[in-house]
């Protein structure tokens, strides 16, 4: 499973496919992995690929239990800076130059619902609540300069209790733990050695 990923992540980064493509190719792949699709089941033809390229990250939004907290995590880490603060429940952060992250307090679903995202309902033309069942597994951020060690001792220093995922000779990288759980992965990998 991690091998179609990596290649559908580097298909999309290479302009071969744009983000709604990566979406339904991401969804698909999930979809096989945990056995749903039955024996037999036609697969989906692929998309006829759209007249423009994906040239750069807009944004990443993420909705946490605390957006200050998240936002210090990383600001510091990270190295982003703050663009904006509403005071309240968001703060909007650039991510040196290649795009930005919007960090917000997560909404609550109604009581006794389970997590939601609107789809349309083709037979009613209107949108209908479909439970939230992908997830995303880990985010990789590559940094630079790179020094094993040294970033190990970092992510130490900050009480992050870095896991190592080595693939091949030359890479290597950590994971460590946001401040809601999410895995978050730091990385020497640029996008030039992806090969």
């Amino acid at each position: 499973m991690e091998t179609i990923i990596a290649r559908l992540l580097k298909d999309f980064e290479d302009g071969k496919m744009n983000r709604r493509q990566l979406i339904k190719s991401l969804a698909v792949a999930a979809v096989a992995a945990t056995g749903s699709a039955s024996v037999g089941a036609q697969t989906a033809a692929p998309a006829a690929a759209a007249p423009w390229k994906t040239v750069w990250l807009d944004h990443i939004s993420y909705a946490v239990s605390d957006y200050r907290k998240s936002t210090a995590f990383y600001r510091d880490l990270m190295g982003w800076t703050v663009r904006n603060d509403n005071g309240t429940n968001q703060a909007t952060l650039n991510i040196n130059g290649m795009g930005g992250i919007i960090i917000r307090n997560r909404r609550a679903p109604a009581e006794g619902q389970p997590p939601t995202s609107p789809t349309a309902s083709a037979s009613q033309g209107t949108q209908a609540p479909t439970p939230i069942t992908g997830v995303i597994n880990h985010v990789s951020w590559g940094v630079q300069p790179w020094d094993t060690e040294k970033v190990k001792a970092e992510l130490e220093k900050r009480g992050l209790n870095p896991r190592p995922d080595m693939v091949g000779e030359n890479f290597k990288s950590w994971h460590v733990k946001d401040p809601d759980g999410w895995d978050l992965q730091i990385s020497n990998q640029t996008k030039d050695s992806r090969d």
